[in-house]
Formats: structure tokens, C-alpha cells, sequence
């Protein structure tokens, strides 16, 4: 039997350029689809961009340009670097849409005709350089649980979450200054109301990973703990939608980012005469979401919360991977591992990058550490010494037997340059 898929990646972030760790995910995901439609299945890939937040609406101000001429640009540098990679999407939208304001107002009032929403006056770090208060992101310092240095101001590497004012020495990335401490009126959803449902969601269900659901009900969902009120709102000035019965407060971006999957889900229907019930609203029809571990709370408790409020479709498998590790260590600017899609595209073939990540991808959780000699030697040994080798061997056979016009020589194969003639593989 024909199965319906819809396959989602993370939405890349608008503010930057696609790197080798993002295209961990992108490639991965690629892959999984292509081999679903060579199975004879019918799957459509979603994607956009992630374009709202302080960061945008900074670096718009600093360019000296608007925030839609910035998102429109980098949408252009990321679908252009995606295509670089033979990532193949069906279509890739944006989160700064009409169709993704009007999921969002939609969910929004199932929330709050749900009692879900509730307002609290919360302190809050405000940058008295940059005159702004600061998102999550723009705040560095030391974790509060493990002690860890040098974390975000919502999370840390050992799972934790947290307020940013809760972090130990917190400074702001925007102007380097010691943040100021005001209070503000902030818009919350009520997780604990939905413990019950996620609690089976993750129990009895074969969304996620095994490792990844004894986490959560070990972390999260223990007894003796209770879910905390997930902070949704931020208040001017901010680049996103402004929330409607909160004039002056608009949707956190981690509100509205998720939501697009289904905003462009709905545009992709739009333009191929699809109906949009069939995809989001019937069980008929697989969702499959691929995301890095370090937004897995996001994707396994607020996400199926709202989708579960809203009436929208679970999620049948959240596939969650790792981090990109360089010849054993993070990724770094300094030591030049840091490496934009379009700096390797300059240098090496992408179906090389595609091979490597696909030969060490593993169903678990797991960090993927790219050796750089052992990527040149299994490009050498895999690549150009098996598969190139044997069409080389074919190529000559088939010349021998007059099929030389039916198969390329040899020489075909051998063209590797950006300019020149190159073999496509599809892994």
C-alpha cells in the first residue's frame, strides 16, 4: 500500500549562511525522502526560513535596509546552497508569510479558548547599549544547573532550560555590556494543563527515539516535577506578528517558527490544487520531522501541545541526530572548521559530503564527527576507487560489445570541477 508522507526539516535560521553542521540534517533528510519515493511512496519535503526576532530586526538596522529585503536575501543564499547540495525540497517558504500569520492567530485562539494562555509582569534582561530587551539568543553566560560557560540564555548542553535571568554572569552578544534587569508583561502557555496527553504521547506512542522518550519522562515528566509555563511573547520593539488581543507584545519566534512547517505546507497545496485537510488534519498521511538535538524540547512537548490543541496531526516520527563535530571538536571560526555551504562548494564535490554523512548516520542520537582524513580517504577508496572504477571497467566492456554510444568512457566520470560534467549520484 502507498503511503502519504510529508517530511519536514528544521527551518534555518535567517540571520546566516548554511554550514557543513547544518547540512547534516538537510542531507539526511534528502536522502530519507529520496528513498521513500523510490519505494513508491508518494512524499512531499517541506522547508523555509525561520525569519523572525531581534536578530533580524538588528541586523537589518545595521545593513541599513528593511527586514524583508534581508530575509528575502537570505532565503535566496540558503535555497541557492540547498540546490548546491542536490537538497531538493517541493517547496520552501517563509515563516514572514500571510498564510503563517494566519496559523498562527488560528492555533493561538485554540489556545486561549482552551484556557491554556495566562500573563505574568516577569523580569527581564534589557541591553541598555543596543536600547533593546534581549531574546534568548543575545545572552551568553553561565549555566545555573551544571555550570557549564558560555551558554544561551534559554538553554544549555546538558539539556537544561531556563529564564535568561537566571544565568550566572549573563552578557549581552549584541554590545558586550552586563544586562539591566526590567520588568514586562509576558503572554504564557500552561504545559502542565497538557501533561496527561504529552505523557501518553510519549509513553504509548512510536514517535521518537527510545533515548529520546526516556529523557523526556525521566527530565520533564517525573512525578515530582512539573512542567513549566512556556514563555511566548516578547515585547516591542520586535520583528515578527503581533499578537492580536496583546497589542504591543508579539509572538516569540520559537511561536510562530514551527507553525511554518504547516503555513508552507498549506502555500505547496495552494499552488499544486491540493487539499490542505489531506496533509494536516488526516491520519491517513505520515508527518515526519527531522531536527538536532539541541531543539528537541521544542519539538517533543510545546510542538505536539499546540498541534494536539489545535486539532492538527501528531507527528508519526521525530527523527533527531546529533551535532557536527570536526576531527573530534566543535566547530570552530578560529580554527577555520566552521565551513559555509558555499566555501566547499568552491573546493570539493557535494555528492562527497552527501557519501561521508550518509556512512556515518546512525538511527540514535549521536554526535557525527567528520575526520578530515578520513573523509579524503574513503572519497579515494569508496568513491574513486570502487564506484569509479567500476564504471570505468563497465564504460570499456560496454565498448567492447558496441554499447560505447549507450555508456559513457571512462573519461566522464573523471570530471570533477564545478564547470564540468559530473555524476550526479543522488546519495
Amino acid at each position: 500500500m502507498t503511503r502519504q508522507i510529508l517530511v519536514t526539516s528544521a527551518l534555518p535560521y535567517a540571520n546566516g549562511p548554511i554550514h557543513i553542521g547544518h547540512l547534516v540534517e538537510y542531507i539526511q533528510t534528502d536522502i530519507w525522502v529520496r528513498y521513500q519515493r523510490l519505494a513508491g511512496n508518494r512524499c512531499v519535503y517541506i522547508c523555509a526560513d525561520d525569519t523572525h526576532g531581534t536578530a533580524i530586526m538588528i541586523r537589518a538596522k545595521k545593513e541599513g535596509r528593511s527586514e524583508e529585503e534581508l530575509i528575502a536575501d537570505m532565503s535566496g543564499q540558503h535555497q541557492r546552497d540547498f540546490d548546491g547540495f542536490h537538497v531538493e525540497f517541493d517547496h520552501y517558504g517563509s515563516t514572514h508569510s500571510e498564510e503563517n500569520r494566519g496559523q498562527c492567530h488560528f492555533i493561538w485562539k485554540a489556545l486561549r479558548e482552551n484556557g491554556l494562555v495566562t500573563e505574568k509582569l516577569i523580569e527581564q534582561l534589557y541591553d541598555p547599549e543596543a536600547e533593546t530587551f534581549l531574546a534568548d539568543r543575545f545572552v551568553r553566560g553561565t549555566c545555573p544547573v551544571s555550570g557549564h560557560k558560555d551558554q544561551p540564555g534559554d538553554n544549555c548542553v546538558c539539556g537544561a532550560t531556563y529564564s535568561p535571568t537566571e544565568l550566572i554572569d549573563p552578557v549581552s552578544t549584541l554590545s558586550g555590556a552586563t544586562p539591566e534587569i526590567r520588568s514586562a508583561v509576558h503572554l504564557f502557555v500552561q504545559l502542565e494543563k497538557l501533561r496527561e496527553f504529552l505523557s501518553d504521547w510519549i509513553e504509548n506512542g512510536d514517535a521518537l527515539q527510545k533515548e529520546t522518550a526516556n529523557y523526556l519522562k525521566g527530565y520533564f515528566l517525573a512525578e515530582d516535577k512539573e512542567l513549566r509555563d512556556w514563555d511566548i511573547s516578547r515585547p516591542a520593539p520586535y520583528f515578527g506578528f503581533e499578537i492580536p488581543d496583546s497589542p504591543g507584545n508579539y509572538w516569540y519566534v520559537w511561536f510562530d517558527a514551527p507553525i511554518g512547517y504547516i503555513s508552507s505546507t498549506e502555500q505547496w497545496c495552494k499552488l499544486n490544487g491540493e487539499s490542505f485537510d489531506d496533509w494536516w488534519r488526516s491520519e491517513s498521511t505520515e508527518i515526519h520531522h527531522f531536527i538536532g538535538k539541541d531543539i528537541t524540547y521544542f519539538h517533543t512537548l510545546f510542538w505536539p501541545g499546540m498541534l494536539h490543541t489545535a486539532g492538527y496531526q501528531l507527528p508519526t516520527k521525530v527523527h533527531i541526530h546529533g551535532f557536527l563535530n570536526v576531527d573530534g571538536e566543535k566547530m570552530s571560526k578560529s580554527k577555520g572548521t566552521l565551513i559555509t555551504a558555499e566555501t566547499y562548494l568552491k573546493h570539493a564535490e557535494p555528492d562527497f559530503l552527501r557519501y561521508y554523512y550518509a556512512t556515518k548516520l546512525t538511527p540514535r542520537v549521536e554526535d557525527l564527527d567528520l575526520g578530515i582524513q578520513e573523509f579524503v580517504d574513503k572519497v579515494n577508496s569508496d568513491l574513486v576507487g570502487k564506484v569509479v572504477n567500476l564504471a570505468s571497467r563497465v564504460g570499456k566492456f560496454a565498448g567492447l560489445t558496441g554499447l560505447s554510444e549507450t555508456y559513457p568512457d571512462d573519461g566522464a566520470f573523471r570530471k570533477g570541477s564545478r564547470g564540468g560534467q559530473r555524476d550526479r549520484t543522488g546519495l
